[in-house]
Parts: structure tokens; sequence; C-alpha cells
């Protein structure tokens, strides 16, 4: 990927800290993070509300990612990903609960 991209176009690097790697742990973390945000879950992002549908998208993704790669992930990744998709199915209920009262 860095080929394709010269680093010194796109990043600051006096800005921000170093991007990590990108890995599929990176990915499902990125995907758990989205979801998080929009059900209202990060103490910074709280007093901006959830948005449902948006969660339910991005936990859709992870429940797509978790399909395909059936039987082409490592131990870890795969917990990972489970784990992921339990819980934030599960948080996703309690705040459509929450929401409806």
């Amino acid at each position: 990927m860095s080929e394709d991209f010269p680093q010194d176009q796109f990043s600051d690097s006096d800005s921000r800290p170093a991007l990590p790697p990108p890995d599929f742990d990176f990915l499902i973390y990125s995907l758990r993070l989205q979801a998080e945000m929009n059900l209202g879950l990060l103490p910074m992002m709280s007093d901006q509300g959830s948005d449902l549908e948006l969660a339910r998208h991005h936990i859709d993704l992870l429940a797509m990612l978790q399909e395909k790669t059936k039987g082409n992930l490592t131990a870890e990744e795969k917990r990972a990903l489970d784990n992921s998709v339990m819980e934030l199915r599960f948080r996703f209920v309690e705040a459509q609960k929450q929401s409806a009262q």
C-alpha cells in the first residue's frame, strides 16, 4: 500500500502519531469503534446521542466479515471478530430498548 501512496503526501508526522499497519485486527477494531460510537457507548461521543441505523450497518459489516472469512482466520482473529459481533449485537438490543422508553 505504501508503494501506491507515498507517505509524505498524506500524513503530517508533526500533527498526529503514525498510523498502525493495515491488518485484520485493526479493521475489526475500526468497525467496532464505529458501531460503539453510533450506539452512544463512547464517553467522548455520548452527548451526540446514538444512530441505531448506522450502528446496525457497522455490526452487519462485521457479521459479513465473520461469514466471508470462515476457516481463514487465526484463533485470535476469530475470537476478536466473534466477540465483537456478539457483544455489539447485545448492546444494540439494549440501545433499542432504551430508545423505545
